[in-house]
């Protein structure tokens, strides 16, 4: 039984819900694997780095929450429980300590891969506006803490 009724046509409303939850999953994920560095991140310039990995796991958790509330607005469950994301996209980090260059080059494909994604989202809900809006907004999130890796990545 459907107790949100959606504004979109069935075929749009299950296209932007696969959409969505895709993207809360990987920004639940994204959030979880840059804790898990944060965590266990040693070596040169750890406190910047240390830093810069909470203003990720910041976006993400804003991002996901956002995500997850598009859903129910359209009528979709959103999921978020941690056996939702099994068979994650995202790359995962070691459970050992982590030097901050290992750190940097693993976000860098972190984000390729996110980012990857959402654009394939964005692709995919040109039929909502609205929800194709906020897949916008994230992506552009994302990119911007993807060139901040690739920054620190950068030799000179």
């Amino acid at each position: 039984m459907a107790v949100i009724k959606s504004p979109l046509p069935e075929d749009v409303q299950k296209v932007a819900g696969e959409a969505l939850q895709g993207a809360v999953v990987d920004l639940i994920d994204l959030s979880l694997v840059a804790k898990q560095v944060h965590w266990t991140l040693v070596g040169r310039n750890f406190r910047s780095i240390h830093l810069q990995l909470d203003d990720v796991v910041d976006t993400a958790r804003e991002y996901q929450d956002t995500a997850a509330e598009r859903a129910a607005a359209i009528g979709v469950l959103p999921d978020g429980r941690a056996q939702a994301l099994r068979g994650t996209a995202l790359p995962q980090p070691p459970v050992a300590w982590v030097h901050a260059d290992d750190a940097i080059r693993y976000f860098v494909e972190v984000f390729e891969v996110v980012v990857s994604r959402m654009r394939e989202r964005i692709a995919a809900t040109e039929d909502d506006e609205v929800t194709q809006d906020l897949v916008i907004e994230i992506t552009g999130a994302l990119e911007k803490h993807w060139w901040m890796w690739q920054a620190e990545a950068a030799q000179d």
